[in-house]
Formats: structure tokens, C-alpha cells, sequence
């Protein structure tokens, strides 16, 4: 019995110490763009505010932006910093905007383990903005990766 309960008790002391209790480079660094909660709350709307400062994720097939396809450039939705090019768009059946590639500099990644495992978070690299997650399972002829980002982190600004 003693040797079950130390077992036990070392199988917890290493989950405590994982990786999924660490904290992500999204807590400690500091972004261009940086407001109080209470500030972010006054420009975001409620749910602009859940997905981009509480890293929530919108309903599937919800957004407007995931079928448009216009020329244009689909900018931060908390801090207007240009995100994505509307050529790089693809509908990938997800529900959810989808890009093969970022404007270049754009976007910051960390590791998300809210659901038990590790996936690549996507934020706003200029205000710190939680996007959505990347994945490897894009369009084979381009990069291959599939940016899915929420709707509402988005906010589409049409080329002139």
C-alpha cells in the first residue's frame, strides 16, 4: 500500500510540473498596444472582447467574414493592424476564415493547452489579440498550413 500511495503521489508532483501549467509567452510579453482590461472593454464589443482578451473561439459558420472573398486586407479587430490579404483566403470547410499565410511580422504564436494538448495559438503581434490556432493541414500547393482565426477578431477593410 505504501508503494501505491508513493506512486501516486510522484505521478502528481509531474503532471503539476507539465508543460500545460506553464505559462505561455502570451502572459509575459509586452505588446505595442496595451490596455487595461476595463479600456478593452469599451472598444471591443462583448464578443470581439471574449474572442481577442479571453482567447475564446465563435460558433462555426457564424461569421460573415468566412465566405468573403473580396480584394482587401482583413485587419486586428482590437487594434487595426493588418493581418491577413484576402488572396490568401481559402475556404476550408471549417466554418471559421481561413488563410494560408500572414502578412509577414504580423502575428505572434504560443502554445495553447485548454484542450489537454498542445496546438499553436495565434495572437495579434502588435496588441497580443488572440486570433485563433494554426494547423498543417492547408492547401498541399501553397505553405500547407491553415490559419483558422475567428471572424471577430477580424474586421475587413476593401482595397480602394
Amino acid at each position: 500500500m505504501k508503494r501505491f500511495i508513493v506512486v501516486c503521489i510522484s505521478i502528481l508532483a509531474i503532471s503539476c510540473t507539465s508543460t500545460a501549467q506553464k505559462e505561455g509567452k502570451k502572459e509575459n510579453k509586452v505588446y505595442a498596444v496595451s490596455k487595461t482590461n476595463a479600456e478593452w472593454k469599451k472598444i471591443l464589443t462583448s464578443e470581439q472582447y471574449y474572442i481577442l482578451r479571453q482567447a475564446g473561439t465563435e460558433r462555426p459558420f457564424s461569421s460573415p467574414l468566412n465566405k468573403l472573398y473580396a480584394h482587401g486586407t482583413f485587419h486586428c479587430a482590437a487594434c487595426n493592424t493588418p493581418l491577413y490579404e484576402s488572396k490568401y483566403k481559402f475556404d476550408s470547410g471549417t466554418g471559421w476564415p481561413s488563410f494560408d499565410r500572414a502578412i509577414e511580422g504580423s502575428i505572434d504564436k504560443d502554445i495553447d493547452h485548454k484542450l489537454g494538448y498542445a496546438r499553436s495559438e495565434l495572437l495579434c503581434a502588435t496588441c497580443g489579440g488572440h486570433l485563433g490556432h494554426v494547423f498543417s493541414d492547408g492547401p498541399r500547393e501553397t505553405t500547407g498550413m491553415r490559419h483558422c482565426i475567428n471572424g471577430d477578431a477580424l474586421v475587413f477593410k476593401p482595397n480602394e
